[in-house]
Parts: C-alpha cells; structure tokens; sequence
C-alpha cells in the first residue's frame, strides 16, 4: 500500500499510462494511443515502478508482458480508473458565462500586445468572471520553444501562444493569427524614402533580444549574401524597442 508521501507523489495520469501499457502490450502502441513519445511513456513506467516498487512489464522481442504485480493490480487500477471516469462523467459542464476561473496564459512579449486586447473585449462579453494572468515566454538561444512545452506539461499555464509549428501531438493547437516581419522606423524616418538593401545595412540597428546577443535571422539571412548590419542596440522586449525607435533614427 502507498504511503502518504508516496500519494503525494502520485500522479493519476500513471494509472491511465498503466492501462494503455497493459492493454496494447506495447510501449510504442500506447504512446500512439495517448498522444505521448514512447519515451514519455517510459519515463512514467519508471516513475511508476518507483511508486510500486515492482517492475510491473517486462520486455520481450514482441513488446512488454506484465509482471504477476502487474497482473495482481489490472483490476484493481481499472475499479479506480471507472470511478474516476464516472464521476468526471457528472461534473458539470463549463459555461463561461458563469464560471469564475483564472487562466494562464504563456506568451512572447509581442504576442500578448497583439491579443490581449481582443481577448480582454470578448472576456468580457462572454465570460465575465473568468481572469487571466499573462507569463512572459522566452524561446531558448537556439529559438525554439521548449520552456513553453515544460510549463504546459507542469500546469503551469494553460495556454501558449508561440510563433511555432513544432508542437508535439499531444497538445491541441490551432493558428491564432499570422504576422510578418517589417522594418519599423520613426515616423519621417528618411530610410522610408528610400529603402533598398544596400542602405538597410548601412543602418544602425536596434533588435529584440532577450538574451542581448546582437545577431539574428535576419544577419543569417545577409550573411548568405556576404553583407552584414551593425546592431547598435539590443532591448529584451518589443514594448521597449518601439519607445526607442520613436525618438531615434535606428530602424
């Protein structure tokens, strides 16, 4: 039997994993069934051996076989799973017109500039008592988006809104809207007169950069083509970078 601080351990999710693993008799085909990678699912049969104290499958050539603990708890873990399921089953369903609940959404500084407002005006229209909280996200050195996919599995925020197509399939994800880059200038600026390449790059460049390494696609991009830009300023967030350029001539 678990202990106390084994249960505060415990995840329900396990006991689902559980499930799949012995009814498909496979880690690769559970992980297909649950919308997981075969090494998530091996990362919670690890956890979950650890709680069982038991190695609960054991490879074969075939896929797994269950141990005889495996086996002893089947149906035990299957009485657990039906009730829970029975009454997830009653639970009301979610009207945001009366819920009072708060959201957590995870976002780059420029995309929570672009929907908060949106989103703020149909809150309100539809869902009155629902708050939001707004976590700035970052993309790592190599620009991908990893610590968005660890604070969604962690539960740390419910939505992320990140300019990524990489999402693993057990996520749900839809396009939200689509953007492009511009060059961005003061008003009067006199690069607008005349903006070809040549006097892009004489330019003196502010880019956004969390990290202040002052290099980007873009200079991947004029690289290629034996040019180069000089970034005179970089700034950790769009908000601040806009306040810049207004009253300075960098683009």
């Amino acid at each position: 039997m678990l202990n106390v601080i084994d249960l505060s351990r415990a995840d329900l999710n396990l006991l689902v994993l559980f499930e799949a693993v012995l009814e498909e008799g496979h880690v690769g085909r559970a992980a297909d069934r649950l919308n997981l990678t075969a090494s998530a699912v091996s990362h919670g049969l690890g956890r979950l051996r650890r709680l069982l104290n038991d190695p609960l499958f054991l490879r074969t050539p075939k896929g797994v076989v269950p141990t005889a603990r495996a086996t002893e708890l089947a149906a035990p873990i299957a009485d657990i799973l039906a009730r829970v399921r029975s009454v997830m089953a009653t639970a009301a369903p979610f009207d945001p017109a009366t819920a009072m609940r708060r959201f957590a959404i995870g976002a780059p500084d420029g995309v929570s500039a672009v929907i908060l407002r949106p989103l703020l005006a149909e809150l309100s229209r539809i869902a009155p008592r629902i708050d939001v909280g707004v976590r700035q996200i970052l993309p790592s050195p190599a620009r991908v988006w990893q610590s968005a996919i660890v604070d969604l599995e962690a539960h740390a925020i419910d939505i992320a809104i990140i300019p990524s197509d990489d999402i693993p399939p057990r996520f749900e994800k839809r396009c939200i809207y689509e953007e492009d880059f511009v060059i961005a200038m003061r008003l009067g600026h006199p690069f607008a007169r005349d903006p070809t390449l040549e006097r892009y790059c004489d330019m003196q460049h502010l880019v956004v950069s969390h990290s202040g390494d002052p290099y980007g696609f873009v200079d991947e991009q004029l690289a290629k083509q034996g040019r180069a830009r000089r970034i005179a300023l970089t700034v950790p967030n769009f908000m601040v970078a806009l306040a810049v350029i207004a009253e300075t001539d960098l683009v």
